[in-house]
């Protein structure tokens, strides 16, 4: 794959997001190198990065990162990830994403009007919540908005759901690159070159993304979150829906 200045403003771009809200690098990412790329090249690679990424946000953040949310969804999260590598091979996936996109919306707009969603939710929830984790991050590499919407009905403080949010990508990308290459999807040395061409650029925007976000007060940054959690959503449901017009026009 040929790589551009396009390609390095994009990984920039989208790390840079990531740095300042947490999440949201695949949601600026993978639709926009799509245009120039193979999906089943975006992903793979969008993950490969979001792994070294997320540890240098996380290593950034360390002492606001709220440890003990992710082990009790792992055991669900594998189920997950399973379970959408076997769905990626006989089903169309863009209802799945469509209804995602529409929760994801409810979420933060009530971040946005200040609902008070912070509730201790029961083993079903836990275990529901990392199976959806688990199977929107194999089958569409974008599980930061389902991660977003559990966070934020676990954490009140935008800081702790901002620091904690690539925390669990480290998880779910290690789980999720695992899958894939057990079904040899990162067998393609162009797609290990470009994750060496551009590693840098992701890294560099998470670093400037950490230091735009200190500038932000709590008040600040709660809606640039939730707002961008609803954005995420629209983008979602715009992805699954062009991918449903295809589908049905053919």
């Amino acid at each position: 794959m040929e790589l551009s200045l396009y390609s390095m403003a994009v990984v920039l771009l989208g790390y840079f997001v990531l740095g300042t809200a947490g999440f949201g690098s695949a949601l600026i990412i993978v639709p926009l190198l799509a245009w120039d790329w193979p999906l089943a090249f975006v992903v793979p690679m969008v993950l490969l990065i979001d792994v070294p990424a997320a540890v240098l946000h996380t290593g950034l953040n360390f002492r606001q990162v709220m440890w003990r949310e992710l082990p009790p969804l792992l055991p669900s999260v594998l189920v997950g990830a399973l379970t959408g590598i076997g769905l990626m091979h006989w089903t169309h996936g863009d209802w799945l994403l469509l209804l995602l996109g529409v929760y994801v919306i409810f979420i933060g707009w009530r971040g946005l009007q200040g609902a008070s969603s912070v509730v201790q939710l029961n083993a079903s929830a836990i275990h529901f919540s990392g199976f959806a984790m688990g199977l929107v991050e194999t089958m569409f590499g974008t599980a930061g908005p389902v991660v977003m919407s559990w966070l934020s009905q676990r954490l009140s403080d935008p800081f702790l759901i901002r620091a904690t949010m690539p925390m669990t990508i480290i998880g779910l990308s290690s789980i999720a690159l695992g899958m894939v290459g057990a079904s040899g999807g990162l067998s393609d040395d162009a797609l290990w070159a470009a994750w060496v061409c551009l590693l840098p650029f992701a890294l560099a925007g998470v670093w400037l993304g950490h230091q735009f976000s200190r500038q932000m007060s709590a008040a600040v940054l709660r809606p640039f979150i939730y707002g961008f959690l609803c954005l995420s959503g629209f983008v979602l449901c715009a992805r699954a829906l062009r991918g449903l017009y295809s589908f049905l026009a053919n």
